[in-house]
């Protein structure tokens, strides 16, 4: 290289590190493409950077989500190891996590593992700690093991969702803050419940709550049903929406208030002005994929936008494949019909919370009662609209 050669390639050098040391514009533009966990370590490079880098991540205001399926040779479920390389690419900083794991990997107290007949022993604070190290200090992370799991595959494209009622699987949704939108953790025990304690939570006297996801464990003890209706019955008489079931377990956040085995009710409060949300109910009468079809597109008539959308599913034990006459995926199919481009989560459980109802700035909704949003035998299809 001569000596005009090498000047023009140090004179290029220095016009580059003028402009990434002092027009913000370029700077913030070319972070755009910088996945949100190597945008916090750039941040330490300098004030502009710095100041680039936050303003790039207050953009960030899409929902996005992991999942897996599979067994998994690690001590840890699928879904953790699926996470640890994954919220590395992501374009999110997630302040609220929903998890949902099948409870095959997790059973009983020590929460062991059984896959072709070799037993694995995972417990249940190996995970925890596992999650809670994966993301952010004071990310509210809730963490559910169901009986089965309802995901969309994670990656670029558009992705047909799939039911599990057998085997390893899990997701994990990664909520980020988002302008209008408010969502607040809550996680009662028979010790923690009181009026003042739904009043914190956002549940009662707050007139921009809007949706409410629901996961009662252990609903089977002694007095689990009077309890759950205790918190079930001034949500009934909101206007919010109320959508979810009866789960297995939770794992995370750890139980400081209730002992293992106790009944409890956790899930999450969604309000502010952005927030929408519509549900139906596919009962009894749906039987074949057509009818599922029909129940599901009235969902259309909520004329809900499909950006930043989640569908929820969540159903009874006793559908899918086997109330379908062994037609897999029959739900899942009809609702990714009807909504090709939004993602659908959900979980097979022992008991429906729901009912047909459409969340809007103009919405008219009729009286609900605590025993009109619980079901059995059902399915609670959901779009949840996060502005």
């Amino acid at each position: 290289m001569d000596e005009k050669q090498d000047f023009a390639v140090n004179s290029q050098d220095s016009k580059a590190a003028y402009v990434l040391s002092n027009v913000a514009e370029v700077v913030e533009r070319i972070l755009t493409f910088v996945p949100t966990k190597s945008l916090l370590r750039i941040a330490s490079v300098c004030r502009l950077w710095r100041n680039c880098a936050r303003r790039v991540v207050r953009t960030q205001q899409n929902l996005t989500w992991v999942s897996a399926c599979g067994p998994s040779d690690c001590q840890v479920h699928a879904l953790c190891t699926a996470l640890k390389e994954e919220v590395e690419k992501v374009f999110v900083l997630p302040k609220t996590v929903l998890a949902m794991v099948d409870c095959d990997a997790f059973t009983g107290q020590d929460h062991y593992y059984r896959q072709n007949k070799a037993k694995k022993v995972r417990h249940s604070s190996e995970t925890i700690e596992e999650l809670t190290n994966l993301f952010p200090r004071g990310c509210d992370i809730l963490a559910i093991a169901t009986s089965g799991v309802v995901l969309t595959p994670s990656g670029p494209g558009v992705h047909h969702p799939k039911e599990y009622q057998s085997g390893e699987a899990g997701f994990a949704v990664l909520l980020p803050s988002m302008e209008g939108v408010n969502v607040k953790p809550f996680h009662f025990c028979k010790k923690s419940m009181s009026p003042t304690a739904l009043k914190e939570a956002g549940l009662v006297d707050n007139p921009d709550l809007r949706v409410v996801m629901l996961f009662v464990y252990e609903a089977h003890i002694a007095g689990g049903a009077r309890f759950f209706n205790q918190i079930l019955e001034p949500l009934a008489k909101s206007k919010a929406l109320i959508t979810g079931g009866l789960v297995e377990t939770v794992f995370s956040p750890t139980r400081q208030c209730c002992r293992q085995g106790e009944f409890g009710v956790m899930g999450l409060a969604l309000s502010g002005p952005k927030v929408q949300g519509a549900s139906v109910l596919l009962d009894q009468d749906v039987v074949c994929p057509k009818t599922a079809e029909a129940a599901i597109r009235r969902l259309k008539a909520a004329k809900i936008p499909e950006r930043n959308t989640v569908g929820l599913m969540f159903a009874c034990l006793g559908r899918g494949q086997n109330y379908y006459h062994h037609q897999a995926n029959v739900e899942a199919d009809a609702f990714h019909k009807v909504f090709p481009n939004i993602p659908l989560f959900g979980f097979f459980g022992n008991g429906e919370i729901g009912c047909d109802r459409i969340v809007r700035d103009d919405y008219t909704l009729c009286e609900t009662d605590t025993e009109s949003l619980q079901h059995e035998y059902t399915t609670v299809m959901t779009l949840v609209h996060l502005g």
